[in-house]
């Protein structure tokens, strides 16, 4: 009897002792299930270019995800649709050049657009001409037409600067600003103009289909400012700080990949992004920006760099003054 009721006894500590561990494993599930719960973030990137490599780096590499984010990306052409899709809360973040969240703090926004990221620090884009030219010189478009983009637009802004830097006249050059930045290629392939300032991969898909010859880099023409940076309402920052410093430590991790890593590992990495381009040609892309000095090393922007894109706006009469900095760059990496 006394057998029976100790038995009965250690029966029942280890029916407690299972039902416990089994309670203790069902609610360590439900705690991992809602830590890695992401947070979805819709981000509008201007174009979809191998310039932005270490966003892409960031992404195939799950970084957003080590921080918790579920990153939606989507194409929205044009600086000015991009800023408009973060206004009208049709994205959270958009990816384009910061005179975008200029426009829309002069214009009055009281929740206005705020910079807290940087990628690339000079333009991207590549002179492409009809006729290959060895040592290519501003005054080699001197009574030539070359298609640059939108008026206001930083790439119609920086080659304007480009060839102000390199003592041209602009008198002597027809610039065309009629053709929409998503259009340029098709229209110069079409036959319009006698150059055209493109991104990668459009100047080498050119190149490699006899259309045009790269002749110069409108980057290394105009310097170094913050080309394309990520932006979001200054309300949603306020509110989404946490988003906000993981989403940055995302694009950290990309930058630093891009830094310590081949030419041949970055196209690796960032081809599913490009499935129409071979291995090979993202290679000679990427080296081709490298070379360019185009990215920076973190996502801070300096105010000096961010004077220099100022400065470029009022040489064209599309800002009177300049803004103040603190309002619309934030650094999260201080």
């Amino acid at each position: 009897m006394k057998v029976g009721v100790i038995l009965k006894r250690n029966i029942i500590i280890v029916t407690s002792l299972i039902l416990i561990i089994l309670v203790f494993s069902i609610l360590l599930k439900i705690s991992k299930k809602e830590n890695t719960e992401l947070e979805d973030v819709r981000l509008a990137e201007v174009t979809h270019s191998i310039f932005y490599a270490p966003l892409y780096v960031a992404i195939e590499e799950g970084y957003f995800e080590e921080e918790g984010i579920k990153l939606d990306l989507i194409l929205t052409s044009g600086a000015d649709k991009v800023s408009a899709a973060v206004l009208s809360n049709t994205v959270e973040i958009g990816f384009a050049g910061p005179e975008s969240a200029i426009y829309v703090y002069k214009n009055g926004e009281k929740d206005y657009l705020v910079t807290f990221a940087g990628l690339t620090k000079r333009d991207g884009q590549f002179i492409v001409a009809r006729e290959k030219k060895e040592d290519f010189k501003i005054e080699d478009l001197y009574g030539k037409e070359i298609l640059a983009g939108r008026v206001g637009g930083m790439p119609m802004l920086n080659f304007l600067n480009g060839v102000k830097n390199a003592n041209g006249d602009l008198e002597k050059i027809n610039v065309n600003s009629s053709i929409d930045f998503a259009s340029l290629s098709g229209s110069f392939i079409s036959g319009v103009g006698d150059a055209v300032n493109l991104f990668e991969p459009n100047a080498l898909k050119l190149e490699k289909e006899g259309l045009g010859y790269v002749v110069g880099s409108v980057g290394e023409l105009s310097g170094e400012m913050p080309y394309t940076a990520f932006y979001a309402r200054k309300s949603y920052i306020e509110n989404n700080k946490d988003i906000i410093i993981k989403f940055n430590k995302a694009i950290n991790k990309g930058l630093k990949y891009v830094r310590n890593h081949s030419d041949r590992e970055v196209a690796e990495v960032i081809l599913a992004q490009f499935p129409d381009i071979s291995l090979n040609d993202v290679e000679t892309i990427v080296k081709r920006y490298r070379d360019a000095d185009s990215w920076l090393d973190t996502t801070s922007i300096s105010e000096d760099t961010y004077k220099n894109l100022e400065n470029i706006m009022i040489d064209n009469e599309l800002l009177d003054d300049y803004v103040n900095f603190k309002d619309l760059v934030i650094d999260l990496n201080e």
